[in-house]
């Protein structure tokens, strides 16, 4: 059974109506507590809005500016969707008059760069979605004011670095997505202050290794995806922390040997991907393998590199043999890796 996938976030209500609707037509609806606009032809954001509206959806159009006050005598607004648009850029004033927004979404636009205190009257933000734009750099004033907030992605943008604590404010955070980014490196205190995050998705960028105690601000950690980066060899132990992980994804990187999180008495297994890496099928890793019980998946390329003996040969077969020497001994299985 493959292990279970990313966490998804929670339904906003708009997404029902999107698929089970046909497309609004741009003109507000009085007394209306939403507003869907998906034609293709708009060039600015709709007017008139009444001021009983809790979401606004304006997507797959081709609204390329916003003017400061397009959400002005919208108290009340709790969602608002702009994936899928041509925005390059935003007011820095655009959301103060929208105090109770739960929900951003700006997917699939072109912004390089946000102003710096765009977030500062949305306290109340869960929900923040920038992913497929064009940001190069984050800024540490975007998170100060928004200790609410569950979940960010950052995924598919232009991202080389992340500055050292830049999310400490997010004291709320479960999930954290950067994958898809440019991200050679991380900073040892990129994750600090993140002890409520539950997921974290690191694919697809060129991370060649981890800083040592990187995940130690991350007690909370379930979900850790780390497959199609180049990561060589992690550092001794940087698994102990994450005591309550349940999926590790680690394949298609360089790895050769395979340290593993403590298994607690009472709690499911791992779910593991290590396919895809060019493991060393010395005795130690498969006694791991053999000892923590892994669930591995894909396990067709999940491939010994060497010993000569065993190339080729799946890791998950060779660790059960009977025939590479590394037979178990005594009461081996009943031992949890430190």
């Amino acid at each position: 059974m493959p292990p279970p996938r990313r966490i998804l976030p929670p339904r906003m209500f708009l997404l029902s109506f999107l698929l089970l609707s046909p497309a609004e037509p741009c003109s507000p609806q009085p007394d209306a507590t939403r507003f869907v606009c998906t034609e293709p032809t708009l060039t600015t954001f709709p007017r008139g809005l009444p001021p009983t509206t809790l979401a606004v959806s304006v997507e797959f159009t081709a609204l390329a500016t916003l003017l400061p006050t397009a959400l002005a005598g919208l108290p009340q607004l709790q969602e608002l969707h702009l994936s899928s648009n041509r925005l390059a850029a935003l007011p820095e004033a655009l959301l103060r008059p929208v105090p109770t927004l739960r929900v951003l979404d700006l997917t699939d636009n072109v912004l390089a760069d946000l102003p710096a205190s765009i977030f500062t009257s949305t306290i109340h933000l869960q929900h923040l979605v920038l992913r497929g734009n064009r940001l190069r750099a984050l800024q540490p004033a975007w998170f100060r004011h928004l200790p609410q907030l569950q979940w960010l992605d950052l995924a598919a943008n232009a991202l080389t670095e992340v500055p050292p604590e830049v999310f400490a404010p997010l004291r709320s955070l479960r999930s954290l997505d950067l994958s898809h980014n440019q991200l050679a490196a991380l900073a040892p205190g990129t994750l600090a202050g993140l002890r409520a995050l539950e997921q974290l998705d690191l694919e697809g960028n060129g991370l060649k290794t981890l800083p040592s105690g990187i995940f130690t601000p991350l007690p909370a950690l379930r979900l850790l995806f780390l497959q199609d980066n180049e990561l060589r060899a992690l550092p001794s132990g940087i698994f102990t922390p994450l005591r309550h992980l349940r999926v590790l994804d680690l394949a298609r990187n360089r790895l050769q040997t395979l340290e593993l999180p403590p298994r607690l008495a009472g709690h499911p297994g791992l779910d593991l991907d290590i396919s895809g890496n060019p493991w060393v099928c010395e005795c130690r890793l498969l006694s791991l393998l053999r000892r923590a019980a892994p669930q591995l998946a894909a396990s067709r390329d999940t491939l010994c590199a060497s010993p000569a003996s065993l190339r080729g040969q799946e890791v998950a077969t060779a660790s059960t043999s009977e025939t590479t020497g590394c037979e178990p001994q005594g009461d081996e299985k009943h031992q949890l890796e430190p």
